[in-house]
């Protein structure tokens, strides 16, 4: 649209700004005994979802003198805390301080049943001097293949009975968790190696004592620089390792051999008060937000509730290293072995209902697909066969790359095609596919109500001002309909339109009264598919970004669209009967139906 648009409608700037880290607090009841494991199994099909990790507990569990009730309550914690859809533990080392009989019967006591669970040895577990090769020890024989096998999540030890695997079904697909030994012998390494071939499209959690140094900065140990040349840094798969051994807590990011980021995380509170108080990290995985929020806490404290300084101090920790967020784009860093299954392509049929009056799609079905430039005077079809065909115009003389050919396309999107539009200001540029000027669509009022979706997607990044670009629209002047009370006589119809702060603006004047009700949105992300539909029941409107009601909805009364039997267009907003700057992104398949649909009707509702 041109730039002059800014005016009545100019958005306001939020005044206070929220932290971008926060992470909400581990929120902890009281917790009876027997209770645990009682809420209910964890969803694995939610896209958050949580891993425990539960590091050095060795002076809790030291025969010489200790309290394991720390431990004790963490496991039950973690085993009720289904708020947080916990569906794995994993402890990392060190679970006694001798090793001896007596201490492993002790920590047999503490873990019981609930969340499924990996142990691993440290080296106060088994003879320190020792790789996996040591042969039976009183860790093993309490730890080892007999203690697991009835785990769902269980798959398998090595012959040595120290390293082992787990496959964790959460977030809709499953997940492998390695626990490797204190000290992993090349035997070890070999072993490993083949269940990461075994599981070849599984993203992978390495668990291990030693692997990263804390101090003075987080760095690879010696046998942490041996595991990584030689398992980690070769196989894509794994993307995360969590170890203990160490303190102070830290953590580092390595590139592997493809090119992708791997992060080691040191968590170990051993030398906090009460050697730790059963301290618990908590990695919540977020697949719809790309994070991962890491907190760090003492059940067993927060419980109490006590009022000194070294519990306070240890109770919940909110340090750099223990309180923070891993951004990580898991579609993409998993591609390379595990590509995403997206829909498949859906026929025009499966989505043209009797209420759809036009449908338009850029794949072979509804137009001419060749790679590169799209020629003026090329045609998408409407495939409701109602003769609302659109055809490509490019604006102000612009060239021919401002309208491309692509096989991008959003995931829920019938086709698998879209228009990659290159508009702009200054000087304007840009193209538009319109409707002929005797298409019904043209002067279709839409009193019964309406439903106009589309796709699309903005570049990352968004350079230029692209402010006030439309998506869609109607052209013609409001005050040729009649139309006094809006923003200005020169406005179309019916448009959607980006503001300059990214907000989705639609503006319609309906047909019996003289308004101009307008929807907003909230910033829309760039670089990422975005579906939106704007929904009139023949009363009010509602805009769904994402299949999600947004608030800013138009409280106004409105009936139908004041249509004036001009063309709609596609890739941009007339002006005062004249197009500044076209829409600059990808745009997908767009539909209009002649009811207000519900979220499960939309055109992303696969069948």
């Amino acid at each position: 649209m041109a730039e002059n648009r800014v005016g009545r409608r100019a958005l306001l700037q939020a005044a206070v700004a929220v932290p971008a880290t926060a992470i909400a607090p581990a929120v902890l009841a009281p917790v009876a005994h027997g209770d645990e494991g009682r809420a209910g199994r964890p969803d694995t099909a939610d896209p958050r979802f949580t891993i425990a990790v539960l590091p050095d507990t060795q002076y809790l569990l030291d025969e010489g003198g200790s309290d394991p009730e720390p431990v004790r309550v963490a496991l039950r914690e973690v085993a009720r805390r289904r708020d947080a859809n916990v569906v794995f533990l994993t402890h990392l080392g060190d679970v006694t301080e001798h090793g001896t009989e007596t201490e492993v019967r002790l920590a047999d006591s503490v873990f019981t049943d609930g969340v499924p669970y990996s142990v691993l040895a440290g080296n106060h577990d088994v003879p320190g001097n020792t790789d996996d090769r040591r042969g039976p020890t009183p860790f093993s024989r309490v730890f080892g293949p007999e203690r697991f096998r009835r785990m769902p999540t269980f798959g398998g030890f090595a012959p040595d009975g120290y390293n082992s695997y787990h496959v964790v079904r959460a977030g809709g697909r499953r997940w492998l968790v390695l626990a490797l030994d204190w000290r992993v012998s090349d035997q070890g390494i070999r072993w490993a190696q083949g269940v990461l071939d075994q599981h070849r499209s599984l993203p992978a959690v390495l668990t291990t004592h030693d692997l990263v140094a804390g101090s003075p900065d987080a760095e690879l140990s010696a046998h942490g620089r041996h595991l990584w040349d030689n398992l980690i840094r070769r196989n894509d798969q794994i993307f995360l390792t969590l170890n203990g051994h160490y303190w102070p807590s830290g953590r580092t990011t390595l590139v592997n051999d493809h090119g992708h980021a791997v992060h080691l995380h040191l968590t170990n509170y051993q030398d906090r008060y009460y050697g730790g108080a059963g301290m618990v990290r908590f990695y919540t995985f977020d697949l719809a937000r790309d994070v991962i929020d890491v907190e760090t806490f003492s059940p067993w404290l927060l419980h109490r509730d006590g009022d000194t300084l070294p519990e306070n101090e240890t109770a919940r920790l909110t340090g750099a290293a223990d309180r923070f967020t891993v951004e990580i784009d898991f579609r993409e860093r998993f591609a390379g072995f595990a590509p995403p299954v997206v829909p498949p392509a859906r026929p025009a049929s499966a989505v043209v209902t009797r209420d759809t009056v036009a449908y338009w799609r850029f794949d072979a079905a509804g137009f001419p697909v060749a790679d590169g430039p799209v020629p003026a005077g090329a045609v998408a079809r409407d495939l409701t066969g109602r003769g609302n065909d659109l055809t490509v115009t490019r604006l102000h003389g612009s060239g021919p790359d401002v309208l491309t050919w692509s096989a991008e396309h959003h995931d829920g999107q019938p086709a698998h095609a879209s228009l990659r539009f290159d508009g702009g200001q200054r000087p304007d540029r840009g193209a538009v596919l319109r409707t002929s000027d005797t298409a019904p669509l043209n002067a279709l009022k839409f009193e019964a109500g309406y439903t106009i979706e589309t796709f699309f997607k903005l570049p990352d990044p968004l350079v230029g001002d692209h402010a006030w670009m439309g998506l869609l629209s109607w052209e013609g002047r409001a005050g040729d309909a009649g139309k006094s009370s809006g923003w200005s006589d020169d406005e179309p119809t019916c448009s959607l339109n980006l503001s300059g702060e990214r907000f989705l603006q639609f503006v319609v004047y309906p047909v019996p009264v003289d308004a101009d009700p307008t929807s907003w949105s909230h910033a829309v992300p760039v670089g990422r598919w975005t579906h939106v539909a704007v929904v009139n029941d023949g009363r009010r409107t509602t805009m769904y970004v994402d299949g999600a009601k947004i608030a800013r909805n138009a409280a106004e009364e409105s009936r139908g669209i004041s249509t004036l039997g001009r063309p709609f267009a596609l890739g941009g907003t007339q002006f005062a009967l004249r197009y500044g700057q076209g829409f600059h992104g990808w745009i997908g398949d767009t539909r209009i139906t002649a009811k207000g649909l519900r979220p499960d009707q939309f055109l992303t509702a696969v069948r």
